[in-house]
């Protein structure tokens, strides 16, 4: 122990004493959390520092006047660098009204411990030795014995407990060293993993984002601003929805339905993709290809997204190209037989299900060979999307029109009617509608390569075949030969005119 705490223990020693004496203070903050004390007319062992106070020591309680307390030694042995034991002999003069003083002599010993807050008294024990005292006021000297060889026995013990815990202790700095070390070992890494992060997001041609658990932006990387104009500070805290038109909304909250879905049978939904439109600054569109994830945490709750944007606006423009050129008519844009056949299948699986009436149109133009010779093939194809446009406009959207090849168009109508009579009656309807709208006089303008406009008037009729189907009972091959077979016989009856289909009896 140093000479600095050997005078800090002294002065404690001493302040203890005044307040003792004067009844002044509050010694319990000299006291550790697990105080201890014996005292002299006690004959149990006090182990709380409240209760320490309302014990009554020998003689002073009779006593309201201030003690004179003189310290004739004081030993202070230190047992370890946190324990050490305070030996004092006391002189006590007790005022007892007129007559003189009682004096008394008093043994005090204290054991501190050097704890956080500093050097705290763990055990108090005074007592009146033997022959300074009557024996109506002390106790037996053997039973001062015992309880001094409890002291000691009490004081051996805490001192090994305090090595032990002195040895826990120089563990436990070794282990937090330790821990400081792999700390800062880990925030070396995380500083690298974070700055290779940054390298590699904020230098990625796709866009890397993140959201928080209410869809709203906390990360963007600069290839946004590239593709879309908006700066990073436009885009934080706004809402996704704010980025894609209302099919992209639609396709968010359909990923977001599917993700619950999954989460409610016990299987998470990750590496989600889809595509959208997404708004550029400038007013147009790009198309993009989402891909994310969701963002849990130690309890397995979103809290979040993250994940990566692509853009694919030339993907989705070959695409469109490969299906136009796959399914529609690259002069009328129509739909080509490929495409027919599979919007006639849907119709004939729909008739059944629902057990409604469809109808087969099948046209051919009566006076379409005339502009080509008079004017040449660049006429006719004028003629030809003209026709298409007036038959687009005859039909539901519900419906399909197809060229089907040359001047051959063929127009599936479906979900007429469960009545047959009233399904002859709609299709009939809509064959009229289709015939007088073709026999308009048309007005063309024939753009010839290197020479002005031209413009031409030309007359052109349709003859007209309908078969109507119930289900599937016929084969799509046999509706398109009875729609053939009809508009036929429309053309052989004068042309400019509507057949149905009736099947030989």
């Amino acid at each position: 122990m140093n000479s600095n705490d050997k005078h800090v223990l002294r002065l404690l020693v001493d302040d203890y004493l005044r307040m003792y004496a004067t009844r002044n203070g509050d010694p319990i903050d000299y006291f550790s959390e697990d105080f201890s004390g014996f005292t002299c007319d006690g004959d149990f062992l006090v182990k709380n520092c409240e209760n320490w106070l309302t014990v009554p020591h020998p003689g002073f309680t009779q006593v309201n006047e201030p003690l004179r307390i003189e310290r004739k030694e004081l030993l202070i042995q230190s047992l370890t660098e946190a324990i050490a034991v305070t030996t004092g002999l006391l002189t006590v003069h007790l005022p007892i009204g007129e007559q003189a003083p009682l004096v008394k002599t008093v043994r005090l010993v204290l054991i501190f411990r050097k704890e956080s807050s500093g050097w705290k008294i763990s055990h108090s024990s005074h007592s009146i030795p033997y022959d300074n005292i009557k024996d109506s006021d002390v106790l037996a000297l053997w039973e001062l014995e015992q309880r001094n060889q409890m002291l000691e026995k009490q004081i051996v013990e805490q001192t090994k407990q305090l090595a032990e815990i002195n040895n826990q202790l120089q563990v436990t700095n070794e282990k937090l060293a330790q821990t400081i070390v792999e700390n800062q070992h880990a925030q070396d890494d995380l500083r690298k993993s974070e700055a290779h992060f940054r390298m590699m997001t904020e230098n990625a041609v796709d866009v890397v984002w993140k959201l928080d658990a209410e869809y709203r932006f906390t990360y963007i990387s600069p290839a946004d601003e590239k593709r879309r104009g908006y700066s990073a500070a436009e885009v934080l805290g706004h809402h996704v929805f704010e980025m894609f038109d209302s099919e992209g909304i639609a396709s968010i909250k359909r990923a977001a339905q599917q993700r619950l879905a999954a989460e409610a049978r016990g299987i998470p939904l990750t590496d989600v993709t889809f595509e959208a439109r997404h708004r550029c600054k400038d007013g147009r569109w790009i198309w993009g290809e989402i891909c994310y994830n969701p963002e849990l945490d130690s309890e397995g709750n979103v809290i979040g997204f993250y994940g990566i944007s692509r853009v694919i606006t030339e993907r989705k423009q070959i695409q469109d190209q490969v299906r136009q050129l796959a399914f529609y008519d690259p002069l009328t844009k129509l739909a080509n037989r490929n495409l027919l056949n599979d919007r006639l299948s849907h119709a004939m699986a729909a008739s059944k299900r629902n057990a409604c009436y469809g109808a087969l149109i099948f046209l051919d133009l009566d006076n379409f060979k005339p502009i080509n010779d008079s004017h040449g093939h660049i006429a006719g194809d004028v003629l030809l999307i003209e026709v298409a446009q007036r038959l687009k406009q005859c039909v539901r959207e519900v419906d399909t029109v197809a060229r089907f090849g040359g001047d051959e168009f063929i127009v599936v109508l479906s979900e007429l009617s469960t009545n047959e009579a009233l399904s002859y009656q709609q299709a009939q309807g809509v064959a009229e509608k289709i015939r007088i709208s073709l026999a308009d006089l048309y007005q063309l303008t024939v753009n010839y390569d290197g020479k002005v406009s031209t413009a031409i008037e030309h007359s052109c009729t349709a003859s007209i075949g309908v078969v109507l189907f119930l289900g599937q009972e016929v084969g799509i091959e046999d509706l398109f030969k009875h729609a053939d077979t009809a508009m036929y016989q429309a053309k052989d009856s004068g042309r400019n005119a509507i057949q149905f289909y009736k099947p030989a009896e």
